[in-house]
């Protein structure tokens, strides 16, 4: 709710800029909101991207052959757990990084900015569900729980770090937030979003 509001006040800002630059016929005011960086740090921090879902994994110590020294594990031995724990990850840039630059010609805003990225991820514990098939020579284990909540971390978190899809998600909500801001400058100018690492800066004329 406070991203929404804040959003809100920054657009009105732009708003009133951009009027007060038309009704007294000045555009340095103007120039000065479109390339205040500082500005574009705050848009870009409101325009993170906030995604919810549930990571499992399963450990077992069962191949599933079918061969009978496999059914005689299964019997005894095996070892297999299931655990499910929602998530909750932030997508944006980090914006205590120095590649913030906005840059202005007559007809373009070119908004340079660094890579989305995946910011947060947490594992919500409390509400965590687990399942396990043992054998009869097998006993409770908390040290395999612990194990098994360890690699879900590291594996669900690095399959989010190099997920394509939230990356592009990022970036369309990031441009969408920023085309709010710039609303009012977009009538005689085309906003051109990039990213580090993806395109270099064109040379303003």
């Amino acid at each position: 709710m406070k991203k929404v509001f804040y959003l809100v006040v920054l657009v009105l800002f732009a708003i009133l800029i951009f009027w007060l630059g038309k009704r007294f016929g000045s555009t340095n005011v103007s120039q000065q909101v479109i390339s205040n960086s500082t500005i574009v740090k705050e848009i870009a921090e409101l325009a993170s991207l906030d995604v919810q879902g549930s990571a499992s994994i399963k450990r077992s110590n069962i191949e599933n052959s079918g061969d009978w020294t496999d059914n005689l594990k299964k019997a005894f031995l095996e070892n297999t757990v299931w655990v499910t724990i929602p998530y909750q990850a932030k997508y944006g840039v980090n914006i205590d990084d120095k590649l913030f630059k906005v840059q202005m010609t007559d007809k373009k805003i070119v908004v340079h900015l660094p890579a989305p990225r995946l910011l947060s991820y947490e594992l919500k514990m409390d509400r965590m569900e687990t399942s396990n098939r043992k054998g009869w020579l097998q006993f409770q284990d908390d040290e395999t729980y612990t194990d098994v909540q360890k690699k879900l971390y590291q594996t669900s978190r690095a399959q989010l770090e190099n997920n394509p899809t939230y990356i592009q998600q990022s970036k369309e909500k990031i441009r969408k937030v920023m085309e709010q801001y710039y609303a009012p400058f977009l009538k005689d100018h085309t906003l051109d979003i990039q990213y580090d690492g993806e395109t270099k800066l064109p040379e303003l004329k």
